[in-house]
């Protein structure tokens, strides 16, 4: 009894005295207005399949954005594909002729005219799930606005014209110019806009029974743009938030940091 008494005694201590090899406390869960990091692209990701007729280009009135005073502006590669005369309006019945360039793989071209309106910064940093992006241009041929939540990535699927897989980011609409009712069709090319008034991409389609909105995603935006931005472009003079957008949207249409784009001739 006396030896059985001392080896349990033992072995309680032995066991008291192991390593605590207990997991830590989980860390809290990311702030819920910030959300969590977007993450890469991967052969995973969502998809959204796009016909395009291969028929002759139509004129059609799309949105650009100043990248470079110098003369450097963003837009939809649809949107002046196929025209040989885009033009920047500059007010009223007048607007400037520009040269095309056009990216490879992307919903994205760039125009160039004799010099142009103060840059909009271009952002270069991660996206973050949940954040709010604001996309002014002109909707229907008119202007207008609209306002998004960021959803994750799909990848586009366009077949026929311009065919090809592309990356893209997916938002869900939140707000519109009041009376802007149906399409938002004119919007393409619009910057989409965080809320210091940096452009995350350029607003290349929608999808209106979904109540979605497309844009182009850093993977192609920042090559298309790279060395045709202009480094440390103003920013804005105030913050961009759902109660201002509007009045900012109109701000920078009035300044043709946001102009409108038409096809003079095909």
């Amino acid at each position: 009894m006396v030896y059985g008494a001392v080896i349990a005694g033992l072995l309680i201590a032995s066991l008291t005295g192991r390593e605590n090899a207990d997991a830590p406390p989980a860390p809290p869960p990311p702030d819920a207005a910030e959300g969590a990091l977007l993450g890469p692209v991967t052969p995973f990701d969502p998809a959204v399949t796009v016909d395009a007729p291969d028929v002759p280009f139509q004129p059609a009135a799309g949105t650009a954005f100043s990248i470079a005073e110098t003369g450097r502006w963003a837009t939809a590669r649809h949107v002046v594909e196929g025209c040989r005369r885009p033009a920047i309006v500059i007010g009223g019945d007048r607007a400037v002729a520009a040269s095309v360039r056009l990216a490879r793989q992307a919903d994205i071209a760039i125009l160039i005219t004799d010099g142009g309106p103060p840059a909009l910064p271009v952002l270069m940093e991660s996206l973050r799930i949940g954040e709010r992006a604001f996309h002014p241009g002109f909707p229907q041929g008119r202007a207008g606005e609209a306002s998004s939540l960021l959803l994750g990535r799909e990848t586009l699927r366009v077949r026929g014209r311009g065919q090809r897989d592309e990356p893209v980011l997916v938002w869900a609409e939140t707000g519109r110019t009041e009376g802007l009712a149906g399409t938002l069709a004119g919007l393409s090319g619009a910057p989409a806009l965080d809320r210091e008034g940096r452009v995350l991409g350029v607003t290349i389609a929608e999808s209106p029974r979904r109540g979605r909105i497309y844009t182009t995603s850093p993977e192609t935006f920042g090559p298309a743009v790279l060395g045709v931005a202009a480094p440390g472009a103003r920013p804005l003079d105030e913050p961009v938030t759902v109660e201002n957008y509007g009045r900012v949207a109109d701000t920078l249409r009035r300044e043709l940091r946001v102009a409108q784009v038409v096809c003079l001739s095909v």
